[in-house]
């Protein structure tokens, strides 16, 4: 069981995270509200020979970038909310299956939110749920873990970040 401080620090970053996710998940930041600001930006700043169909195309790569990052984002969060658990505070000999696990079971939950969150939008009447976005939900999940395990792993080869504590 987690202690007081744990839940804090480690729990309720990922819980306000995933709160923002449902938020965004509604009608606020659908497709036709966003582009009503980013089309008209995007022809402002790259001019009148950027038609509506290229805009359109950018305003949609934005959008799954955000999936990508804010489920990147996610990942991250409830990685270091499952390092406050029992089963992942075992002996060092332990430590690479652990590891292991824990890396995993945030991808997973980050993956099942990704699809609760599909279907929350399914009662969206300007929104719609999309396997592919679940998919691609899951690949951000993946990818920022990667990318923060793998910089903070560099990072405390060189001893730049002494003071990060394993796990």
């Amino acid at each position: 069981m987690p202690t007081r401080r744990a839940i804090f620090t480690r729990w309720l970053p990922a819980v306000l995270w995933m709160s923002l996710i449902f938020i965004g998940s509604s009608d606020v930041l659908s497709a036709a509200h966003t582009s009503r600001f980013v089309v008209p930006f995007l022809r402002w700043l790259l001019g009148g020979s950027f038609t509506l169909e290229k805009a359109a195309y950018v305003h949609f790569l934005i959008r799954k970038g955000g999936h990508l990052t804010e489920y990147a984002v996610l990942a991250v969060l409830l990685w270091r909310a499952l390092g406050s658990l029992a089963a992942f505070s075992k002996q060092p000999e332990d430590r690479p299956v652990q590891q292991r696990n824990r890396f995993l079971l945030a991808i997973a939950l980050a993956a099942i939110y990704a699809a609760s969150d599909e279907f929350h939008q399914s009662f969206i009447p300007t929104r719609t749920a999309s396997p592919v976005d679940v998919m691609i939900d899951t690949v951000g999940a993946m990818l920022g873990l990667l990318l923060f395990l793998g910089g903070r792993n560099i990072l405390r080869r060189n001893n730049k970040l002494t003071w990060l504590r394993p796990g």
